[in-house]
């Protein structure tokens, strides 16, 4: 690419490298968006638990789309998405601990996914089968939760989230997911990196949009309105990015940055300031106590007891905890 001044894209600072979200804005497209870029934080979340190449990706999409939701929200709590389905791949649950702390895990059953990897049923929609995803804001206590939920139906988590946004929030969105695994010379082996792209219609005049396609038609969301008319700007952007490759998206070599100047560097595009984004566990001793001490009876507790004492391993981050079971005497 030839050396075009990139003022107007913010690029006055060092371009942005990974772990972070980037916000931008088409201000003569009346769109906004994020980019985020995933790599050590990614590759921590994926090779902790060892997971089946196919499932590693699928989750991986999943923390993707928790960061482009999540890094959006202006206040402490946490975004929080999850799957259940009846495929293969029965739970994905991605927790974004507002401002920049991510972690996730998946739950599958090993046969049915070796099956569907023999079969060459890897996909995103195959691995998830039929059931939904919520969407969950948790502003912590006193707070009201927000949650939208979805159904999952042989769809990708690109899908998922258009029909969310159309559905729930009534704004044109665009997403694009990619996971892949990189592999340099002189380094012990292959790393999981990934990159999305979240783009919004958000024309000046604001409020409800009353021309998306489906709009009313509940019984099927798909269809489209014979009097709808898709906004030019809109058909432009979301265009455009329909042309950004997957290797594009996740290229270590290609900032954020200048992944979007080559994009949009015709109409035009801004960016601010990146947010760094982490793998993040919110887990601990005192945490997991309590949540023994408060939700379990003793009965319960007396029969977590192995070799005289509990343990509990972190779903997410795998640490291992051991208490005493006399910790959660009365008298204690």
């Amino acid at each position: 690419m030839t050396d075009a001044p990139l003022s107007p894209l913010g690029l006055d600072r060092p371009e942005s490298g990974d772990d972070v979200a980037l916000p931008f804005t088409l201000d003569a497209l009346d769109c906004r968006g994020r980019v985020v870029r995933l790599g050590d934080a990614l590759d921590a979340i994926l090779t902790r638990h060892d997971y089946p190449e196919p499932v590693a990706r699928l989750l991986g999409e999943a923390v993707v789309l928790a960061g482009l939701i999540g890094s959006s929200l202006k206040f402490s709590g946490r975004f929080i998405l999850q799957t259940q389905t009846d495929g293969p791949v029965n739970l994905l649950v991605v927790d974004f601990d507002v401002p920049d702390g991510l972690r996730g895990y998946a739950r599958f059953d090993a046969e049915a996914v070796a099956e569907a990897i023999a079969r060459g049923e890897t996909q995103p929609g195959q691995l998830l089968g039929k059931g939904h995803l919520a969407m969950t804001v948790d502003q912590g206590l006193h707070m009201e939760r927000y949650q939208g939920i979805v159904p999952l139906d042989g769809g990708s988590l690109e899908d998922v989230a258009h029909t969310y946004f159309q559905q729930s929030e009534q704004i044109p969105t665009q997403v694009r997911l990619a996971v892949a695994q990189l592999s340099r010379r002189g380094e012990p082996g292959p790393n999981w990196r990934a990159g999305g792209v979240l783009l919004q219609f958000l024309p000046p005049e604001g409020g409800r949009l009353p021309d998306l396609p489906g709009d009313g038609n509940f019984d099927n969301p798909d269809a489209l309105d014979p009097d709808f008319v898709e906004d030019d700007k809109w058909t432009q952007a979301r265009t455009l990015l329909a042309t950004l490759a997957d290797d594009e998206l996740a290229d270590p070599d290609l900032s954020p940055e200048r992944m979007l100047f080559r994009l949009y560097h015709e109409t035009g595009v801004r960016v601010f300031d990146a947010m760094p984004l982490e793998e993040r566990c919110t887990c601990s001793a005192e945490r997991i106590e309590a949540m023994l001490r408060d939700s379990f009876s003793p009965e319960d507790r007396a029969e977590m007891v192995v070799d005289g004492e509990i343990e509990v391993v972190c779903e997410f981050c795998s640490a291992d905890y051991h208490f005493s079971p006399h910790e959660f005497d009365e008298t204690h």
